[in-house]
């Protein structure tokens, strides 16, 4: 924990970005009768019906220093879509960096092994070379501020019906554009030793 904490606490270097990366599902729905306007002193009126489409998957990067997000929609969430999104945080998104520090949890595709079945064994290193992972402690995900970001998207993007992965992919995108030209960002205030006031408990005395 305390490591995660000294990233969030250290000052921003673009050489040395620290990303916090995650993912989640999505449940496509859609609307089985046409929704009532808005009509004055009347809100839209939405039938309680809906039919299942199934669910996407969400990744995102977090850069909290830069107020900078950028979101993926996928099918699934498997080995192979981790190590592409690790080669695009290298190759796309941060290519100038020294070292790309980043915050994870612990799933079990979570890890270089992942990039070694995607790519051929030089690439696979390649893209690890650039990459320095910090694995928030079990039970612990809350850590990953990207966790906040999610909770924002949830309430200001996806409480609402969403039918397809291609109106998923346009309300997503709109809303990644206006978080990020206002740059917006985490006020973390979760310190070390905020930590160890709270947590006394759990360190020697």
């Amino acid at each position: 924990m305390e490591a995660i904490l000294d990233l969030y606490a250290a000052a921003y270097d673009p050489r040395w970005p620290v990303v916090c990366f995650d993912e989640m599902p999505v449940q496509l729905i859609a609307e089985t009768r046409t929704a009532q306007p808005c009509r004055p002193g009347l809100p839209q009126r939405i039938d309680y019906e809906y039919k299942r489409n199934g669910t996407a998957n969400l990744f995102a990067f977090f850069q909290p220093l830069a107020g900078w997000r950028q979101l993926k929609v996928t099918a699934q969430r498997t080995k192979l879509d981790f190590a592409s999104c690790m080669k695009e945080l290298v190759d796309d998104w941060f290519p100038q960096a020294e070292k790309i520090r980043v915050v994870l949890d612990n799933l079990n595709t979570h890890t270089p092994a992942s990039l070694y079945e995607a790519f051929p064994p030089a690439e696979a290193r390649r893209i690890l070379a650039k990459l320095e992972f910090h694995h928030t402690p079990k039970h612990a995900s809350w850590l990953n501020m990207v966790e906040i970001e999610f909770s924002v998207l949830s309430g200001q993007c996806l409480d609402r019906r969403i039918p397809d992965v291609k109106t998923l992919t346009a309300e997503v995108a709109a809303w990644q554009s206006e978080r990020n030209r206002l740059q917006a960002t985490v006020n973390w205030q979760f310190t070390n030793q905020k930590a160890r006031e709270k947590m006394h408990r759990l360190y020697p005395s």
